[in-house]
């Protein structure tokens, strides 16, 4: 069958998709998890495991697997024998079969095989654009000139569409199991590097993306499975150890160990071995995990119609403990978040420790959406009430201190400085020499954005791109703000956007600054990694922002941009240089939130509604008590007058 015949048959539907869809994981009972089945092991100190005290013996176990995708297209069997592990678990022998049936609908030929390496099946099911190309004029010498355009389409969809089928087909083969059932996905399955490092672990922040996926997709049992299970994880107990994590911390990770079971030789367990940060790069404790967890609780929610998990007990005193570990009195007198470098998604030395944007948007939302969610109780009537007193100060702070433009930026030039009293300009004693010259260049006339970082005598002028863009989804930012923000990105696509959407943050950290600042790392040289690498994963945030904004041709060209290469490129978690036309030095490939982030945005796309599940927006009672605080305008002198409502700002 010549080449273009083929394709013309799988156009009209000539020919059969190999492979059905299904969910790949069943229901599971609601209280299941923490019910008989699982208690806690102590380990090392004030460490525990989640344990699962099921166990079985040699036998053979008779796996069912359905197709995944839409439809279902029969039952898979799979006999194995000699397999010790927990009884209610499959997490090797689906993950394995999982591999076996994908659900793409393949351009290729049947004997055409798929090479394993190191365990992961190299799916050959996308189109390479060489081959669409030579498909392409095949077809154009055959048929009318007026089906050419109606051609190219077709074929543009089609690898459009592989692409997709790809990215399902990575995204499942990534999910971990425990007891049985899915419970989050790897941060990499890179089948070329055989050092895996931590990559093999659940990242709570790098499992966003893949449960906003399952969500979208109406999958919801591995989001609630995570939910609840990551919340055993998390830190109830004080101690006076400083290794241990702070009451209400949420791990940064976790791994599905198979450990033998004490006292028995023959028969193994699985235990939920949870990392605090103490494995981690600098050893710093993850700030922004409670926060993640928050958001996709909210979620799975408002996507599931299931709010019989929000309001469990055990879910809502997770929530208040994350809000009191973050609300705490404290040294600091800022309403924003302090927090050490490394604690957030940049979790290398970049000069972020103190009051970075991503953290306090991630913070705000997170906010925002534990007050939709808790228990209306007497007990919970303070917490509440220092929340609503913190999202009004955090908001002012944010949207007055942190938003510069081309107007803020010649206000900042004209500062005086060592200014004292209530009455102060320059609040925070910046000094005009902190104008770096890239910035005078680079700020366009129309347009704006949230600077990286405020302290005393100290701005970050540098544009981070996952705070901005969650300043916009939480309503953080004004809604001129929010627009100004989508202004810069179109009016900077060179800069930000480029061959590969997008850039962590802009500029990069060179020369001497880049040693000062990150210790000389050697990951982070210039226009690499966190160092204004760029990072596919943001282009969920960047379309849920975008359409929020009403304005979803941006991401939609940003997405047109990544589907030309990501896939080729085999999902590298980042890319390198100014115009991101490499792929990172040591990015792995198969990176899971790059496919989950590609997914995410397709799906939002097609329908922009679905995004309402992880927006925010800003109610009638924190608009007013802004709108009185700006009122009084925030330069204006002040004396100590009492009033019934005090805010920090």
């Amino acid at each position: 069958m010549g080449t273009s015949e083929a394709v013309l048959q799988v156009f009209s539907g000539a020919v059969p998709c190999l492979f059905g869809s299904d969910p790949c994981f069943s229901k599971s009972d609601s209280m299941s998890p923490f019910k008989s089945r699982i208690k806690f092991v102590k380990k090392r100190g004030s460490r525990y495991m989640l344990k699962c005290s099921c166990m079985i013996r040699s036998h053979i176990m008779t796996h069912r697997l359905h197709g995944v995708g839409g439809g279902l297209y029969g039952n898979t069997s799979i006999h194995r024998s000699q397999l010790q592990s927990c009884k209610c678990q499959g997490a090797d022998s689906v993950s394995g079969i999982a591999a076996e049936a994908g659900n793409g609908t393949w351009f290729v030929d049947n004997a055409k095989k798929r090479n394993p390496i190191n365990g992961v099946m190299d799916t050959p099911n996308v189109l390479e654009f060489q081959d669409v190309q030579e498909l392409k004029l095949e077809m154009e010498g055959s048929i009318s000139n007026g089906a050419v355009e109606t051609a190219r389409d077709t074929f543009v969809k089609v690898r459009v569409d592989s692409i997709e089928d790809e990215a399902w087909d990575l995204l499942r083969e990534s999910m971990v199991y425990y007891c049985g059932s899915p419970i989050g996905t790897i941060a990499a399955k890179d089948p070329t590097s055989s050092n895996v490092l931590n990559y093999d672990q659940v990242f709570i922040r790098d499992f966003i993306p893949s449960g906003i996926a399952f969500l979208l997709k109406g999958e919801y049992d591995i989001v609630r499975n995570f939910i609840l299970h990551t919340l055993q994880l998390q830190s109830w107990e004080k101690t006076m150890d400083c290794h241990s994590p702070g009451q209400g911390l949420m791990p940064a990770s976790f791994k599905v160990r198979t450990v033998p079971l004490d006292g028995d030789d023959s028969a193994t367990e699985e235990v939920l071995d949870p990392d605090f940060g103490e494995a981690a790069i600098g050893r710093v404790a993850p700030v922004d995990s409670g926060l993640w967890w928050i958001i996709l609780l909210r979620a799975y929610g408002k996507c599931s119609g299931d709010l019989s998990v929000q309001e469990r007990i055990d879910v809502q005193t997770g929530i208040k403990m994350i809000l009191r570990l973050c609300i705490a009195d404290g040294f600091d007198m800022f309403p924003t978040l302090l927090v050490t470098d490394g604690s957030c998604m940049i979790d290398r030395r970049m000069g972020i420790h103190g009051h970075p944007l991503e953290i306090q948007a991630l913070f705000y939302s997170a906010l925002l959406c534990a007050r939709e969610m808790l228990a209306p109780e007497d007990g919970s009537a303070d917490l509440i009430r220092a929340l609503n007193n913190r999202l009004v100060a955090l908001s002012f702070h944010i949207r007055e201190y942190y938003w510069i433009d081309m107007k803020k930026l010649n206000e900042i030039y004209r500062y005086k400085t060592e200014e004292y009293s209530y009455d102060a300009v320059n609040k925070f004693n910046i000094y005009p020499d902190q104008i770096s010259p890239w910035l005078v260049e680079w700020m366009p006339n129309k347009g704006g954005y949230l600077i990286g970082n405020l302290q005393p005598a100290h701005m970050d002028f540098r544009f981070f791109s996952l705070g901005n863009l969650w300043s916009i989804i939480s309503s953080l930012a004004t809604m001129d703000q929010s627009h100004a923000i989508l202004d810069l990105v179109e009016a900077k696509w060179g800069d930000l956007v480029a061959d590969m959407p997008l850039k962590i943050c802009y500029p990069a950290l060179e020369g001497q600054e880049w040693q000062i600042i990150t210790g000389s790392d050697p990951k982070n040289t210039p226009w690499s990694y966190h160092n204004a690498g760029s990072w596919p994963t943001l282009l969920w945030q960047l379309t849920v922002a975008c359409i929020k904004m009403d304005r979803p041709q941006i991401a939609a060209k940003a997405v047109e941009i990544a589907e030309r290469r990501i896939a080729r490129d085999k999902w590298p978690e980042y890319y390198d240089t100014k115009k991101a036309r490499f792929i990172g030095k040591q990015a792995r490939l198969f990176q899971t939130w790059s496919i989950a982030g590609y997914l995410v945005a397709k799906l939002l796309l097609s329908d922009p509604n679905a995004a309402k599940i992880l927006i925010t927006e800003e109610d009638s009672e924190l608009v007013n008590a802004f709108s009185c605080m700006i009122s009084a305008n925030p330069r204006r002198k002040r004396g100590r007058k009492s009033s019934t409502q005090t805010f920090i700002v």
